[in-house]
């Protein structure tokens, strides 16, 4: 009886791994969202590769989930092509690739903006993505694999004010690239999706706020409660890089089989409605 009950447990923890026997690609995955989401998926059953410039974080965080990490500079094609041949090395196959990988960018006013730095952001944010998209699709499209590829865009892309000039318009292309490339790879069965964080407290959030406010010493518990106080609709409350890899996690399953073409929003209704008028229903 024991050993059924035993039985029972190993089927019905394998069944609530909705990633088993997946093969996942993170770029910008040794910490924060991406981090988080290489957690996620690894918890689930994927094979994850961890793709990053932070080789000490990304390898050891690689070795703590069983996966494999390679150094990738999404702005060299041929370091994403890399990264993605490994995947195939190892397991023969790539069935989910979430482009995550971005930086925030000079902000400042858009009659001082260092046109070059401006090219920068855009090669990270924008260049990276199609870097991904193309060698993924490649991939899945030889191998006949209905995969799924995730991009990282923004909160900015949808409300105006959240984000400086270069990287609100990097995070707007995104979303164009996800929509033109759904309609172009849904006949491959590949589904082509965003998702759009919004106050979550990574580093290069908390970076930005700590040189916005000129408080070198801020933490992210501070930049959670400013944004849960006046960035969200759910008062007091603020997304973490856990619920944007539950997003992730979503989107990559086969829960979102028919969602193409989409980009969910995880920003607590902030962009949907303003909470300046709730008098009206009282």
């Amino acid at each position: 009886m024991e050993t059924q009950i035993h039985m029972h447990e190993d089927v019905q923890g394998q069944s609530t791994k909705r990633l088993r026997g997946k093969v996942a690609v993170i770029t910008g995955g040794a910490r924060g969202i991406g981090a988080a989401t290489a957690k996620t998926f690894a918890e689930n059953g994927a094979s994850v590769v961890i793709a990053d410039i932070l080789d000490e974080l990304g390898g050891s965080l690689a070795d703590s989930i069983g996966g494999k990490y390679i150094h990738c500079n999404v702005v060299n094609e041929a370091d994403v092509e890399a990264a993605i041949n490994l995947a195939l090395a190892w397991k023969g196959k790539i069935d989910i690739m979430f482009n995550n990988a971005g930086i925030a960018g000079p902000g400042g006013s858009i009659t001082n903006l260092d046109m070059q730095q401006v090219k920068n952001l855009f090669s990270v944010n924008v260049g990276g993505i199609f870097h991904g998209i193309k060698h993924a699709a490649a991939a899945m499209i030889k191998a006949r694999t209905e995969g799924c590829i995730i991009c990282t865009s923004s909160s900015a892309a949808i409300m105006g004010g959240l984000g400086s000039h270069p990287y609100t318009s990097s995070k707007e292309a995104i979303l164009g690239l996800m929509k033109s490339s759904a309609c172009e790879l849904g006949v491959y069965g590949i589904r082509v999706n965003c998702i759009s964080p919004h106050g979550v407290p990574s580093d290069m959030l908390v970076n930005a706020y700590r040189r916005i406010l000129g408080k070198e010493d801020m933490q992210p518990e501070e930049v959670s409660k400013i944004v849960g106080e006046s960035g969200s609709l759910l008062r007091g409350k603020c997304a973490s890089v856990e619920d944007v890899a539950q997003a992730a996690l979503f989107l990559a399953s086969e829960e979102s089989r028919f969602i193409t073409a989409h980009n969910l929003v995880i920003d607590g209704g902030y962009t949907s409605a303003n909470s300046n008028m709730s008098f009206i229903y009282q």
